[in-house]
Formats: C-alpha cells, structure tokens, sequence
C-alpha cells in the first residue's frame, strides 16, 4: 500500500536530517495517514479512504460528498488528483 492520501495527493518527500555538528543525512518525510471509514449518505455504504489529517479537516469542513465531487472531478480529467478540495 502507497503512502499517498486519496484526497490531497500528499505523498512521501525527502530532505536532509542535520545534526548538531551540521551533517546532512537524507532522509524521508512521511505525511500523516489515517486509514478512515466514512458513510456516504445518497449512496449509503460506508466508504474506507486512506487519508491526511489536512484531508480529514477538509472532510470535516466541507462534507464528504463535496470533497469526494472534487476529487472524481479532477481524476477525470488530465489534471490528476486536486492539490485542495477547496469551496
């Protein structure tokens, strides 16, 4: 299973640890993933998203079915999965 959030596209990005004496060492950031069950009220089944805490505030914000619009919007087209599901 990827490390990529279903909603945000947030995925694994590197940079340097640096330690006191100022080495670098590469390094991986990971983004903070849920794995979250939601219910989808028009379809009514419970639908399972690995996703961010920043998509999860999104899903609270702007409802699931909103940010779920965006998202099958955006992977329809050529423009890949939205940077935000935004209003």
């Amino acid at each position: 299973m990827s490390r990529v959030c279903q909603v945000t596209g947030k995925r694994p990005i590197t940079g340097n640890t640096v330690s006191h004496a100022n080495n670098r060492k590469r390094r991986r950031f990971l983004p903070n993933l849920h794995t979250q069950r939601f219910w989808l009220e028009n379809e009514k089944r419970w639908v399972s998203l690995r996703v961010s805490t920043n998509a999860l505030r999104t899903i609270e914000k702007n409802g699931l079915e909103a940010v779920l619009a965006v998202f099958a919007n955006a992977a329809s087209s050529s423009k890949g999965i939205p940077a935000c599901a935004k209003k």
